[in-house]
């Protein structure tokens, strides 16, 4: 042994270049990691009203596709006496009053039930009968499919669900469709056009 690495100055130096060079190191590795999640996970877009015009989707193909979620939506009702909750629901005790809750939370998948307009989606997000809430290009938006509802303000708004009128806060009207852009190219490719038969002379 000399006498540098018996000098602890030396082995100090030693110590801090090493730990450098390990956190150069691990500072791209970790980077590329990153990227790597990144360019392996799901693409999410907007479902639009130009991406729609642009692929000419018919209503048997937009049932192919799988439809997420962009944001919370929050359903509430007031219950009267001796009315049952539905599958799924929360009872919620405010003030005295029994308000059953249903929360459908983002990136939560769904699927399109039927079309009841051209620009009008019903998407499911559970099982059951009349479980669906109605999406539709909104101009504001950028065509941007939201949900839909009436009665409007700043606070809240009435969507229908199950058959039921429901309440939900003004937040939920920021809540659209979003799609997985591969996914939603391999339904494209997947279609094609006939090209005839003729009969041989």
């Amino acid at each position: 042994m000399n006498r540098w690495s018996r000098d602890p100055k030396f082995v100090l130096f030693t110590f801090r270049q090493v730990n450098e060079t390990m956190k150069n190191l691990l500072i791209p590795a970790v980077l590329c990691f990153n990227l790597l999640l990144v360019s392996c996970g799901p693409t999410y877009r907007p479902f639009t009203s130009s991406l729609q015009n642009e692929n000419g989707w018919s209503e048997d193909e937009l049932k192919h596709i799988q439809f997420y979620l962009s944001n919370d939506i929050v359903l509430r009702r007031n219950l009267s006496k001796g009315e049952s909750v539905i599958e799924g629901g929360k009872i919620r005790i405010e003030e005295g009053k029994r308000i059953e809750e249903i929360v459908i939370k983002e990136d939560t998948p769904g699927i399109l039930i039927f079309m009841p307009k051209e620009d009008r989606l019903a998407i499911s997000f559970e099982n059951g009968k009349d479980k669906f809430l109605m999406f539709g290009p909104h101009p504001k938006w950028n065509g941007r499919y939201m949900l839909l509802g009436s009665s409007w303000d700043k606070q809240a708004g009435e969507v229908t669900y199950q058959g039921k009128t429901y309440h939900t806060s003004s937040k939920s009207a920021y809540a659209g469709l979003l799609v997985d852009l591969d996914k939603v190219s391999r339904v494209t490719l997947d279609r094609h056009t006939a090209e005839g038969r003729k009969v041989r002379s």
